[in-house]
């Protein structure tokens, strides 16, 4: 299976006012910027799309300015940017007593291909985890162009179903509700449902 394009790809996170530094192993600019040129749009057409000015996605695509959580909701929907890396903010702040709460199926939605994932707490910003529960669609590895991986670690646990966790080292693991696992999420992987009906999993992010 070819080196992937992270698609989590995902969910993989959307959050906050100012991003940090970084958002993942490469810039956001550079993850944009990729992404557009795969797409064959230009600037124009890009910035039309997510309903941004050619010159602000010009200096994102430089990394000239740290763009607000809107703009950022508004470049991954109109590139199809799935990564959940790309929500979770890198920089860190001061702040502690911290509190978000996400009452019970009121999570902020984000559909792909293989995945319905379900952000959860997605109001607080600097944040090192992004927690969401995932509708597992895929029913085959055939369904995924290339591995997800991303930057950092990621726990993973069933909560109904039964899904196959393929990784780029290792055997594909099955597992049933009630079971978990913790894997470096820069290594190759991709997650398809065994059940008949849709598997759901809690996935927790944690960029390092």
């Amino acid at each position: 299976m070819a080196d992937i394009e992270n698609s989590k790809q995902g969910l993989n996170a959307d959050l906050g006012t100012n991003l940090g530094d970084e958002l993942s192993e490469y810039a956001l600019g550079e993850l944009v910027r990729d992404a557009r040129k795969r797409k064959g749009w230009t600037l124009d057409e890009t910035g039309k799309r997510a309903g941004i000015g050619r010159s602000t996605l010009s200096k994102i695509e430089n990394n000239q300015t740290k763009p607000s959580f809107e703009i950022v909701r508004r470049l991954t929907s109109a590139l199809e940017l799935e990564t959940p890396q790309l929500f979770l903010q890198s920089g860190h702040n001061d702040i502690s007593g911290r509190r978000d709460v996400t009452l019970g199926g009121q999570g902020e939605i984000k559909s792909t291909p293989t995945y319905v994932h379900e952000l959860l707490c997605s109001e607080l910003t600097s944040k090192s985890m992004l927690p969401y529960i995932s509708t597992i669609k895929a029913r085959a590895i055939t369904e995924y162009s290339e591995w997800i991986r991303h930057r950092g670690e990621e726990f993973m646990y069933v909560l109904n179903g039964e899904v196959e966790l393929h990784t780029e080292h290792y055997r594909a693991l099955r597992m049933k509700a009630g079971d978990s696992v913790y894997y470096d999420s820069g290594m190759g992987h991709c997650c398809i449902s065994l059940s008949e009906a849709d598997a759901q999993v809690l996935w927790v992010s944690l960029e390092r």
